[in-house]
């Protein structure tokens, strides 16, 4: 019988049909660099949090969400939009297509997952879906066009309502490259046309009230490394906010940095922020941006999770909406506590950017004379009548006092 001549702990030989196999591997097979990413699918970990968030539910932008079901309706809306785009630019389908596809790379390099689509079926996702973004914005915000009486988007009750929160989705996206581009191969007069610059076209900050989030690259890094303050645990020997003696104020409107927090002489400073019916799938879909896409400046993660600190119970949000700190248009308290908890779950916080201040925040209620002052205002001055209650008893106090003194010297 005769032996093998391959060593069978051949290291080499092992891995040989391994290494021929992915030599074999195609360059486009891969997925692409994540370098110039910046359009995500939500890691699943928080999409199963709250799925609705992350959907869109009236309209797909972009080729993530193209064909689901559910959505078929507004691509004839979307092709309408095409042929009013057309007819204004004055340039035919065929230039828009042939432009596209040669900047069809650079568009899939801006996904971080492989798309499946054919180059054909890609290009005609980017050109119906580019123009109809375009044609919407001019019309909605627009001065030189205004919405003819066919239009059903606009002139169906409530339909743009619904539609702009599916605009405002993380999956939900074009790059912003392209619209710029479309405007540039234009071939009518810049008269006819809005300037770019003049329109609220970057989906994430449609409205003026989104701008509190314009913020992430305008900040200093304040963060400390390895910092062994966390900032989820703020004087947790505490109950709530109305237990720490310290004033809180709203610190400017909502034009204001949303992240600018500040404690100084026991003052803490808040910019004022808004919180509506669209607050959770915004902010959800912001931090799960952040969390794919930046690597250390996760500032709206730290934001959400000292906020969800200093506002555990609907006592802590009701101090906040007395002081000005959140427009509450949920109504109900309860509702905001519950949101801010729900917002940081599974999400991870690195680079505490907060936590010099929620240090300070430790200290100041860790100070004996500041609990004192704290214990006093909540047991004893909670209340006009406990005021009154407390002033009655001193009073009183002093003139038993002035008796006993004016009784001892007339036994004298």
């Amino acid at each position: 019988m005769e032996g093998s001549s391959e060593d069978p702990y051949d290291i080499e030989n092992l891995f040989t049909p391994l290494l021929i196999s992915m030599g074999q591997t195609q360059e486009n097979d891969l997925p692409p660099s994540p370098d110039p990413c910046c359009i995500y699918r939500v890691p699943e970990p928080l999409r199963c949090v709250n799925e609705k968030a992350y959907t869109p539910q009236l309209v797909s932008i972009g080729p993530l969400h193209h064909g689901k079901e559910g959505l078929e309706e507004m691509e004839g809306h979307k092709r309408r939009y095409l042929q009013y785009f057309l007819e204004r630019t004055g340039v035919s389908e065929k230039d828009y297509v042939t432009k596209i596809k040669g900047k069809e790379e650079e568009l899939r390099s801006c996904y971080a997952h492989t798309i499946e689509f054919s180059s054909e079926k890609f290009v005609e996702i980017i050109l119906v879906d580019a123009a109809f973004i375009i044609e919407l914005l001019l019309r909605r915000d627009g001065e030189h066009i205004k919405p003819d009486s066919n239009d059903r988007i606009f002139y169906k009750p409530g339909f743009i309502n619904f539609m702009v929160p599916d605009m405002l989705l993380l999956e939900n996206q074009l790059p912003f490259f392209i619209l710029e581009d479309l405007f540039s191969w234009t071939q009518k007069s810049e008269e006819d046309l809005l300037p770019i610059e003049d329109q609220q076209m970057i989906l994430l900050l449609i409205r003026e009230r989104d701008r509190g989030f314009i913020g992430f690259n305008k900040i200093k890094n304040k963060n400390k490394q390895n910092s062994s303050i966390d900032p989820l645990h703020i004087a947790e020997d505490q109950n709530d906010l109305h237990s720490y003696f310290l004033t809180i104020s709203s610190k400017g409107k909502l034009k204001t940095c949303l992240f600018d927090i500040k404690f100084s002489g026991g003052i803490l400073e808040i910019p004022k922020i808004t919180i509506n019916d669209t607050t959770n799938m915004r902010v959800r879909n912001l931090l799960a941006f952040e969390q794919c896409h930046t690597k250390e400046a996760n500032y709206l993660t730290n934001y959400v999770f000292l906020m969800k600190r200093l506002a555990k119970t609907p006592k802590d949000v009701e101090l906040l909406v007395e002081n000005g700190i959140i427009e509450n248009w949920l109504g109900d308290t309860k509702k905001i506590s519950t949101l801010l908890h729900d917002l940081g779950t599974r999400v991870i916080v690195s680079n505490h950017y907060y936590a010099t201040l929620c240090e300070d925040l430790n200290n100041y209620c860790r100070t004996p004379r500041h609990k004192w002052m704290a214990n006093l205002r909540q047991n004893y001055f909670n209340s006009p009548w406990s005021i009154i209650s407390v002033a009655a008893a001193v009073i009183l106090l002093i003139l038993t006092f002035i008796q006993t003194v004016c009784s001892i010297k007339s036994t004298a």
